[in-house]
């Protein structure tokens, strides 16, 4: 006994040494990787909300709707394609005309059908390249992965009003199809450097960092897309400006993006054995072959996967079918506004930054156990959530009553990414990418039913008392999905993730001991 407490204060003792290494309690490279992901998640989500009100400013309402078949007839047209907005000045305009620089805009004859098929169609490639991408992320990192997808998409974007001019809808499509390839990778590429840079005692603060870009996309990508599709640079210019952000953010993911603090050339010693001994990270596991049969037979992974389909369900009926609501039972049309539009989501951002504290600050100071942390996170954003929900079917029809919920929703639903969303990193930290990649494609298979089911019910979209059964299949299932997780969620670290295995309990063992040191050579 005697000496495997030496061992132990041995392996404590060489946790940190401030006087060779520098401090790496402070900022250090983990806080830099997080702040590039925030940034390219923020990039990502800002441009999904984009498109929906971009095509507001490129479809011409008052002319006749032309459906899918006739999306290509001769008169006034560009490569058979139906547009309208264009004269004969303009097209004398010439070369910057030509590539969409000098306005007049083209606008296209482009019927309801088929803006929600370009709208979906991101979807389509978006769920089918998740499970891929979780493998291609731990089998050639994260970095490329990420920079891949990122450039990729600025390409895509700045050719966007190209494809729309001259390829009609078909191309469009075939343009947000490769998006949500490309944009498929970000999440599970996320989760995988959250394993390998994120310790457990940061955890919540550093990846509910990170995915606040979610709700902090969605702020500000709706007021930027009006404000420079009603500027002289117009639709073409929006996609032009995105196109270039993303090319930055990719540019700066390249340079100073890096897949673990083993390959980090910049990062001291200290900090580096702080996050791996947290950790436990095996670097020689990364070569090993992804342990399937074992991540699909962990109870810990249904439970998340469970959660994640509550969760989407939920969100794709507070994004998609509220708005609708409120524009037809209640009588405000929330999209006009943007203010109401974008405060929910500005309020969810703002509360993350409490629950990620806060969950850190249970788990540091051992007032829950890892599990319960993630269960009670989990709560706070499901429970609050579904009465929400119900509430917003039998309250006063008032928009500011309307509004207030909303917030309410949308600032506790935020929790949940320090509860099940990150729960993956603490069973796997090296498989954290792959779990992310399976749950995020059940949950949006599944969730991509929200919409049929709501138009199943809304067979009248003025009738208040079938939307309170669209309200409550998604509050049913933010409920009943929390309670399985709550039954069978656990945090305990996989045997199966390293052959160098460290338990929760030794990792929250680690976090005393060196506490405890720290505390003695102070007295020193």
């Amino acid at each position: 006994m005697v000496n495997e407490s030496k061992n132990n204060d041995e392996m404590f003792s060489k946790i940190k040494h401030p006087e060779d290494d520098g401090d790496f309690k402070g900022w250090g490279y983990r806080h830099q990787q997080c702040l590039i992901l925030f940034f390219a998640l923020t990039t990502a989500y800002s441009m999904r909300a984009c498109m929906g009100v971009a095509l507001v400013a490129m479809v011409d309402n008052n002319l006749p709707e032309l459906t899918i078949d006739e999306n290509h007839v001769a008169n006034d047209s560009v490569f058979g394609q139906h547009i309208a907005n264009i004269t004969n000045d303009s097209l004398r305009d010439g070369f910057l005309h030509s590539l969409l620089f000098v306005p007049p805009y083209p606008q296209f004859k482009w019927s309801k059908k088929t803006q929600d098929i370009i709208l979906s169609s991101f979807f389509w490639g978006y769920m089918l390249l998740q499970i891929p991408a979780g493998q291609l992320a731990y089998r050639y990192g994260a970095r490329y992965l990420l920079t891949t997808a990122l450039f990729t998409n600025s390409v895509l974007s700045f050719c966007f009003p190209w494809a729309a001019f001259y390829g009609g809808w078909v191309l469009t499509m075939i343009f947000r199809i490769v998006q949500g390839l490309t944009q498929a990778c970000i999440i599970p590429g996320m989760h995988t450097m959250f394993g390998k840079w994120t310790p457990l005692e940061e955890r919540g603060r550093l990846a509910g960092w990170a995915y606040g870009g979610q709700a902090l996309g969605a702020v500000l990508g709706l007021p930027i897309t009006g404000f420079v599709a009603s500027s002289p640079l117009g639709w073409p210019g929006l996609f032009r400006f995105y196109g270039i952000l993303t090319g930055i953010i990719g540019a700066v993911m390249l340079k100073f993006g890096v897949d673990s603090p083993a390959k980090h050339p910049k990062i001291s010693s200290a900090e580096r054995r702080y996050i791996e001994e947290r950790l436990g990270n095996d670097n020689e596991n990364k070569k090993n072959p992804i342990p399937w049969s074992s991540i699909l037979t962990c109870p810990g992974m249904y439970a998340i996967i469970i959660a994640h389909i509550g969760q989407t369900w939920g969100q794709l009926t507070l994004y998609s079918e509220v708005p609708a609501f409120m524009d037809k039972v209640v009588g405000v049309n929330i999209k006009a506004n943007g203010l109401l539009t974008a405060l929910p989501f500005l309020c969810m951002w703002v509360t993350n930054f409490f629950f990620s504290w806060f969950t850190d600050m249970l788990i540091v100071k051992k007032i829950l156990s890892v599990r319960n942390t993630r269960r009670l996170a989990n709560s706070l954003g499901y429970f609050p959530a579904a009465l929400g929900m119900i509430a917003l079917a039998y309250l006063p029809k008032n928009i500011y009553i309307v509004e207030t919920l909303l917030i309410i929703i949308c600032s506790f639903s935020i929790s949940a990414h320090v509860g099940f969303q990150i729960n993956h990193i603490d069973i796997s930290p090296n498989y954290s990418g792959t779990m992310m990649s399976i749950s995020n494609f059940v949950s949006n298979l599944v969730g991509s039913c929200s919409p049929l089911v709501a138009a199943y019910f809304l067979t009248d979209v003025t009738n208040e008392f079938l939307w309170r059964k669209v309200f409550f299949v998604a509050a049913g299932l933010y409920f009943f999905t929390n309670v399985i997780y709550l039954i069978f969620a656990t945090a305990e670290r996989a045997e199966w993730d390293s052959t160098k295995k460290m338990s929760i309990d030794n990792e929250l063992e680690l976090m005393v001991k060196e506490s405890k040191k720290q505390c003695n050579d102070g007295k020193v």
